[in-house]
C-alpha cells in the first residue's frame, strides 16, 4: 500500500543489508590481506577502504536493527505518516 510518501517513510530490508555486509566484510578483509600479501599495495588500499565503509554500514545496519520494531514496523504494521514536528 503506497501512501505518497515514501521518500520520507521508506522501509529498508536491514535483514538483507545485514547479510550483504557480513559479506562484504569478508571478502573485504579477504582482498585487503590477499592484495597486501601478494604485493600490491595500491589494491591493498583500495580494499581496505572499502572494508571501511562496509564496516561503517554494518553498524549502522546494526544499530538500526537494535531500535527495534517502532523505527523499522514489520510487515503486518502498515504505513503510517510521519508526526508534526511543529
Amino acid at each position: 500500500m503506497r501512501t505518497g510518501s515514501e521518500p520520507r517513510t521508506a522501509r529498508s530490508a536491514l535483514r538483507m543489508r545485514f547479510w550483504l555486509s557480513v559479506w562484504g566484510e569478508v571478502w573485504t578483509v579477504f582482498g585487503t590481506v590477499a592484495f597486501a600479501v601478494s604485493g600490491y599495495p595500491g589494491w591493498a588500499l583500495l580494499c581496505g577502504l572499502l572494508w571501511l565503509v562496509v564496516t561503517v554500514d554494518l553498524i549502522v545496519v546494526v544499530r538500526r536493527l537494535r531500535q527495534g520494531s517502532h523505527y523499522q514496523p514489520g510487515r503486518d504494521v502498515p504505513p503510517y505518516e510521519p508526526g508534526d514536528t511543529s
